[in-house]
């Protein structure tokens, strides 16, 4: 009875060993196929290298500066504009006119190529007058404050480098007013370049059609 009793038992120990073995060779050969792949992909990659994932690594390619905006750099001043002298002269009383300066015919030398406008006032009011003002010139080095008013007056040069071209510098007077005790009083301050910025923008595209240096187009 004690024998048979054994016998069973070792039939049972048998079956269950038996059992266990079957389960885990079904795992290796079918049963997680799932991380299977995982591990098949992750062995097949090359160094730096992500398979299928494009999202990072060299699958997602290099693209410094992608989407970014140009970067518009500074007109030079003075410019080099392919024209005759007189042709260019006439463009820029064009310019002055369709921006509002009026031409100072006493100071202009038209001959020489010197183009001169009077002053512009491009700003009024106390309370707009200091941040604009601060565009156009160094309004913090001043021990001015107060600024009432701005106005710029406008040199323009035009020196020929051969019969078809020739160099265009622009030079801005700046100026702001203060309304005191004493009454108005005008103060020359140091132009930071962007009223001549603006009307060589102006100028060279009336000149050639398209604004310079990557613009859409010209502001101001």
């Amino acid at each position: 009875m004690r024998k048979e009793r054994y016998m069973n038992r070792l039939l049972m120990l048998a079956f269950l060993t038996a059992t266990m073995a079957l389960s885990v060779v079904g795992q290796g050969k079918g049963v997680d196929k799932q991380s299977e792949r995982v591990r098949d992909t992750g062995a097949s990659r090359t160094p730096a290298s992500n398979g299928a994932k494009t999202d990072v690594g060299t699958g997602r390619g290099i693209d410094f500066g992608k989407g970014r905006t140009p970067e518009v750099l500074p007109i030079p001043n003075p410019s080099r504009i392919v024209a005759r002298r007189d042709a260019i002269i006439k463009v820029i009383q064009a310019v002055m006119r369709d921006r509002g300066l009026i031409l100072d015919e006493g100071a202009s030398r038209l001959a020489e190529g010197i183009v001169v406008s009077q002053p512009y006032t491009f700003i009024k009011g106390a309370v707009v007058s200091q941040s604009e003002l601060s565009r156009y010139a160094d309004t913090e080095s001043s021990t001015v404050r107060g600024w009432t008013r701005g106005r710029y007056t406008l040199t323009v040069e035009v020196q020929p480098i051969d019969g078809s071209s020739a160099n265009v510098s622009v030079n801005a007077k700046v100026e702001g007013r203060t309304d005191g005790a004493t009454g108005a009083e005008w103060v020359s301050l140091t132009s930071l370049g962007l009223a001549e910025e603006e009307f060589l923008c102006s100028l060279i595209t009336n000149l050639t059609g398209v604004p310079p240096g990557g613009r859409s187009q010209c502001v101001g």
